[in-house]
């Protein structure tokens, strides 16, 4: 048989597949990554700028510049062009095998009002960027999108983001999926500048963010110093496992490729900061990881089974409502489950790592469910999450349709301060 014509049997096996799996829908195919010019001639402006929560009232901007003498300050305002404030931040540059970064720039603004629009420009030059500062108190609107890569499919992830209000984006991991090829560092952050530039990106690190290569080069080198986090001003040691609040909801951001048996460091960081959250007046408590613990596809089984055995007990002591996600190619929501089966006062658990990464689609899911497994699909999209008051929020997946957001999934969460599992630690 020729090799084209083998390529067009398994084309439509493939395609007959798809449709038996989920009959009312089929998949639209792969698309490919993404290929971005480039120069050789360095630019003076700020290139990449994202932004991110810094601690209380505070946003840190990134930015990388090929001018190493740029100055590391941020000029900003409330009125396009007057810029009332200046801050002065940090920088840093690293090696990758025959590969140099550009001066990467990381300055910390503030206090800022919330819910306001803020006017800045980074480096003393360049354009103007606007950002939107969170809300004091909720409602609140988290954008949310794992494995996001670069291809056709992330470009309609993103699309579909900005059409959203929201206040943040949260990422559990795989941003780039550079794999050790440097400068797909640097088209991602030029990809994602539009939206990271406006409103804070939250995230944390998967297995593509790694790169090590041993006894020559440490793990997250590239990614910890670009994307650099609120680890300290949560008082973690890490950039991989870190904290933060908005809007009376406290969000933790853990690393599956820190150390996370008991004891060790993160383990003693995420106890000692369950233990700080008052539930008086932190009615919502979220975490994020990148490998998920509640997973019923084919693919990536086993893999979160000992973080899961070591921290599940944690988060379900302090009563933590969500958790969110990747690492798996596709979408599934859970049942609040809690050690193995349905538990009306565990978390609900959502893999969303179907963002539009380069290695496709995970399509083939166990048979039958889990009785905890409450929504499954293979398909690429996003998700919001609208934490309307202290008892309710709105959880909504939204699938990429032929480059349409299609809202597939959606539910009513209630609140676990709500629902008397906490009572007694309230002394209600």
């Amino acid at each position: 048989m020729k090799p084209k014509l083998v390529v067009t049997v398994l084309t439509v096996f493939l395609l007959i597949y798809s449709a038996t799996v989920t009959a009312d829908y089929v998949r639209p195919p792969p698309r490919k990554t993404l290929h971005f010019p480039w120069s050789s001639r360095p630019s003076p402006s700020p290139q990449q700028v994202h932004i991110s929560l810094a601690g209380d009232k505070h946003i840190r901007v990134s930015w990388i510049t090929d001018d190493k003498s740029s100055p590391s300050i941020v000029e900003y305002g409330t009125s396009p062009g007057n810029y009332s404030e200046t801050s002065d931040g940090e920088s840093t540059t690293y090696s990758y095998l025959l590969y140099t970064s550009g001066k990467i720039h990381h300055t910390v603004i503030g206090p800022l009002e919330p819910s306001t629009i803020y006017f800045y420009r980074c480096g003393g030059q360049g354009p103007e960027f606007q950002l939107k500062t969170p809300p004091l108190q909720l409602p609140v609107t988290f954008a949310v999108a794992g494995d996001l890569g670069q291809t056709g499919w992330t470009k309609s992830t993103l699309s579909h983001i900005d059409k959203c209000k929201y206040d943040l984006h949260l990422l559990p991991g795989d941003l780039s999926y550079a794999d050790y090829i440097q400068h797909r560092w640097d088209t991602f952050g030029e990809l994602v500048q539009p939206l990271a530039s406006a409103r804070p990106w939250m995230v944390t690190e998967g297995n593509h963010e790694k790169e090590s290569i041993p006894l020559f080069k440490d793990g997250f080198e590239s990614y910890n110093s670009r994307w650099k986090m609120p680890f300290q001003e949560s008082g973690s040691s890490s950039n991989l496992y870190y904290s933060f609040e908005v809007a009376g909801a406290h969000i933790i951001m853990l690393g599956s490729y820190a150390e996370y048996y008991e004891y060790s460091d993160q383990y003693n960081w995420l106890k000692a900061d369950l233990a700080k959250v008052d539930r008086k007046k932190t009615r919502w408590l979220i975490v994020l990881f990148h490998v998920p613990w509640y997973n019923s596809n084919e693919a990536h089984q086993f893999e979160g089974d000992a973080m899961m055995a070591s921290m599940e007990p944690l988060l379900y002591a302090a009563r933590v409502d969500i958790v969110l996600a990747g690492h798996v190619h596709a979408y599934e929501r859970t049942e609040r489950v809690n050690n193995g089966k349905s538990d009306p006062c565990g978390a609900v658990h959502v893999t969303i790592g179907d963002g539009g990464n380069k290695e496709g689609l995970a399509r083939k899911y166990k048979d039958p469910p889990p009785e905890w497994s409450a929504f499954r699909e293979a398909s690429f999209g996003h998700g919001e999450l609208k934490i309307v008051n202290s008892s309710h929020a709105y959880w909504s997946w939204h699938r990429n349709d032929d480059d349409e957001p299609v809202k597939s999934d959606e539910t009513w969460i209630t609140s676990l301060i709500s629902s008397g599992c906490i009572a007694n630690e309230l002394g209600s």
